[in-house]
């Protein structure tokens, strides 16, 4: 069911609706799609079963909870690391899961090796996550930042 061919117009109608309010009731989305209360259920117990819906969860804004400050990082990692048996990449991907200010990594193509998505308190905060965590891994040649000024577009959803 991966295959968006197999996700017919209710079945988008309905993850329309969950990405909006992901806390619906099946008697409100039925209302919404026009189907029942049990084919709704059926038709999301399906979508999860089949993991195109990965998980519910509650989105947080930053600033409440003290992360006013939004960083892009772009890094290079180097390419060999002598005494190290795991690559470069290997030792980066594994410490990235373990810094909590880092709520998003990507990997590219092109001159920068990453992209992560900073979540810090302040440039204070900020200072010492590059300068205690990120260039003070063996893996990191260098990296670069761009800070969020305003947030002109910012969904989860995707498109259907």
């Amino acid at each position: 069911m991966s295959d968006q061919h197999t996700l017919d117009k209710l079945d988008k109608a309905i993850l329309r609706r969950l990405q909006e309010n992901g806390r619906e009731t099946y008697d409100q989305l039925a209302g919404q799609v026009g189907l029942s209360p049990s084919a709704v259920l059926r038709r999301v117990k399906r979508l999860e079963e089949t993991s195109v819906i990965d998980r519910y969860v509650a989105l947080v804004k930053p600033e409440s909870v003290g992360l006013g400050l939004t960083a892009y990082i772009t890094v290079r990692l180097e390419k060999h690391l002598e005494g190290h048996k795991r690559s470069p990449m290997d030792l980066f991907r594994a410490s990235v899961q373990t810094w909590p200010e880092v709520v998003e990594c990507a990997a590219l193509t092109g001159e920068m090796d990453y992209l992560l998505r900073v979540l810090v308190a302040d440039m204070a905060h900020y200072s010492r996550f590059i300068m205690d965590t990120l260039l003070r891994h063996a893996s990191v040649q260098d990296c670069k930042t761009s800070f969020v000024l305003d947030r002109v577009k910012c969904t989860t959803a995707v498109p259907l």
